[in-house]
């Protein structure tokens, strides 16, 4: 079992920034992907961003260029610097590891509980 933890989200103006934070704890040895999803009302939860052990990342195309995710192996934990946030970035994100890149959302995959961002226009 793995257990994620996440924090840092919050209500911003447009074109401010946040920095979501995601630590992992219990059977991390397991853990090669990470990834941070949203949802919004409404919609269907979506991939954001990925990241694997090696560091190879992947983004969505309407958060390229702002958002940026990284970890910290030592730490446990995967980040997600948003820039330039816009209204429709407004959602809960919530964080997801797996023993793949190509699990990560799926079943065999870990979820945070999420955590809220809201952008203002």
């Amino acid at each position: 079992q793995v257990q994620l933890v996440e924090s840092g989200g919050g209500l911003v103006q447009a074109g401010g920034s946040l920095r979501l934070s995601c630590a992992a704890s219990g059977s991390i040895f397991s853990i090669n992907a990470m990834g941070w999803f949203r949802q919004a009302p409404g919609n269907t939860r979506e991939l954001v961003a990925r990241i694997s052990s090696g560091g190879s990342t992947y983004y969505a195309d309407s958060v390229k260029g702002r958002f940026t995710i990284s970890r910290d192996n030592a730490k446990n934990t995967v980040y997600l610097q948003m820039n330039s946030l816009k209204p429709e970035d407004t959602a809960d994100y919530y964080c997801n590891s797996a023993s793949s890149y190509y699990r990560l959302g799926t079943s065999s995959s870990y979820w945070g509980q999420g955590t809220q961002v809201t952008v203002s226009s």
